[in-house]
């Protein structure tokens, strides 16, 4: 059996879970905070799919379409996406919240790849998406945290 590849990543926000999870799934402002995570669209419920658009450095852009595994509020979040068909290269990606008290949060964010691909397409993927997780994680705290949070949508 191959072994799973994974990359997980974590950052504390000093923020209540429901506050997080609020910026988390509010995916109509995703545009205006998240470097990483340009676009979601569609439900949140588990079994829907949803139009996801990520963009890695040097400005590609990978829109896929995840299905939904599971959404637990204030707690976690997670859907699996493939690359052209199942079985290839997939990708199980999650958000959980851990409430740390004092009002803040420990935001987990990674996911578990699988399939005949993976050896070789997380080689080339792995760094850019660790990166791409972290850059997230730090634009969900400032916003969460309100570091330069008052004069968002206010460009002008």
């Amino acid at each position: 059996m191959m072994s799973m590849k994974s990359i997980e990543t974590e950052i504390l926000i000093e923020a209540s879970r429901s506050k997080v999870w609020q910026t988390l799934m509010d995916f109509n402002n995703y545009g205006t905070w998240n470097p990483f995570i340009k676009k979601i669209s569609g439900s949140a419920q588990a079994g829907d799919f949803m139009d996801v658009t990520i963009q890695m450095k040097e400005g590609s852009v990978m829109d896929f379409k995840p299905e939904v595994l599971k959404t637990e509020v204030h707690q976690e979040f997670r859907w699996k996406g493939k690359v052209f068909v199942t079985g290839l290269f997939d990708g199980e990606h999650y958000f959980i919240l851990e409430n740390q008290g004092d009002g803040k949060t420990l935001f987990k964010h990674g996911e578990c790849f699988t399939g005949l691909l993976q050896g070789p397409l997380f080689a080339m993927i792995s760094d850019d998406t660790r990166k791409g997780f972290e850059s997230m994680n730090q634009a969900l705290k400032e916003v969460c945290e309100g570091i330069n949070g008052e004069d968002v949508g206010n460009a002008g």
